[in-house]
């Protein structure tokens, strides 16, 4: 069992009996107060997002294969949404696994994934990834896509318009996100809960988390 809490931006807190992982922590670019990281794993998706921090149990922010408490991490190279392919891949998406919960991490990154990134992924339950657009991350319509090629049974949207975040431009809303994948919209609270695979929806819902 481990629960979900979204911190705005791209921040992701997930926490089980035992260990925690915080997401790209460095919440100021949004204008909030950076996220301690103390004895926890710290995991970026870019270098820009990570604190690196002197308190954290280990500091992940690239590709690669990790072993840490209760999670399995693995990291797959990926085009930032505002490169080419000609450059390099500072980027970073994973597959956290957790019990027998499989989550899918997505940054700031292009839309559409390679076969290759794919098959690094593999099956996913849950899928976590930004919707807001602006030009600073994916949009709507390019989320609502990698969420269907993903095909997870749960999407958590991040980085969408919220009130005291102060994004560099305006970010959509969640209704848009919501509209253009034509899924259902289960708000949990500041926390969602998760027991196991089998507690999952069935069919792709879309699980709002009110920021903490």
């Amino acid at each position: 069992m481990f629960d979900i809490a979204y911190k705005g931006g791209n921040g992701v807190v997930i926490t089980t009996k035992k260990s925690t992982v915080v997401i790209d922590p460095k919440l100021s670019v949004v204008g909030l107060k950076d996220y301690a990281v103390k004895d926890a794993i710290e995991l970026a998706t870019e270098p820009r997002f990570a604190l690196n921090s002197p308190d954290a149990q280990l500091s992940i922010e690239g590709p690669g294969d990790y072993e840490v408490g209760d999670f399995s991490i693995h990291g797959v190279s990926a085009v930032r949404h505002i490169d080419t392919d000609k450059d390099e891949k500072i980027a970073t998406i994973y597959r956290l696994e957790v019990g027998d919960v499989r989550i899918a991490l997505l940054g700031n990154i292009a839309p559409g994934l390679s076969e290759d990134q794919l098959e690094g992924l593999g099956v996913v339950d849950i899928v976590i990834l930004p919707v807001g657009g602006g030009g600073l991350t994916l949009d709507a319509t390019s989320a609502a896509s990698l969420a269907r090629q993903i095909d997870a049974k749960v999407v958590v949207p991040t980085h969408y318009a919220g009130e005291g975040l102060a994004y560099e431009m305006p970010q959509d809303a969640l209704d848009l996100f919501a509209k253009e994948l034509g899924s259902p919209v289960e708000a949990v609270g500041t926390r969602y809960k998760v027991k196991g695979a089998a507690s999952l929806a069935p069919t792709l819902t879309i699980v709002e988390i009110a920021r903490s």
